[in-house]
């Protein structure tokens, strides 16, 4: 399979800067962040209420490294204690879009996926 390449990236070389984004695209929290954030800023609490199962930790460390990758904004907001409201930025935006047409598909064939496992699981690879 070639690759489609932009200024000499190439996703299939170990050393390409691109595996870092594709990390990030893989991560499920960074998934689910940014399609909540698509619709509105949020604010941190609201975000770990929303997204069930994220640790405080993974969601501050999931926003930090989507900050520093330019796809999520944040905002301090003077109150007492300080308030932090996120957002996504226009380039988050675009990758947000393409996301989450994977949510939507993992939503529409999750039954798929379980009934392979499970056939998997018991021994029965024959068909597939």
């Amino acid at each position: 399979m070639k690759s489609t390449t932009t200024k000499g990236s190439n996703a299939y070389a170990a050393a390409c800067p691109t595996r870092v984004v594709l990390d990030r695209i893989a991560d499920k929290w960074a998934v689910l962040i940014l399609g909540l954030l698509q619709e509105e800023p949020i604010r941190f609490n609201r975000l770990r209420k929303q997204i069930e199962g994220i640790s405080q930790k993974m969601l501050s460390q999931t926003l930090k490294k989507l900050e520093r990758d330019g796809l999520v904004g944040r905002k301090a907001i003077p109150t007492v204690p300080v308030t932090v409201e996120y957002s996504i930025t226009p380039l988050g935006r675009t990758l947000s879009a393409m996301l989450d047409g994977l949510r939507v598909w993992a939503e529409t064939h999750i039954e798929k996926v379980l009934i392979a496992q499970k056939r998997y699981d018991s021994g029965s690879r024959g068909s597939r």
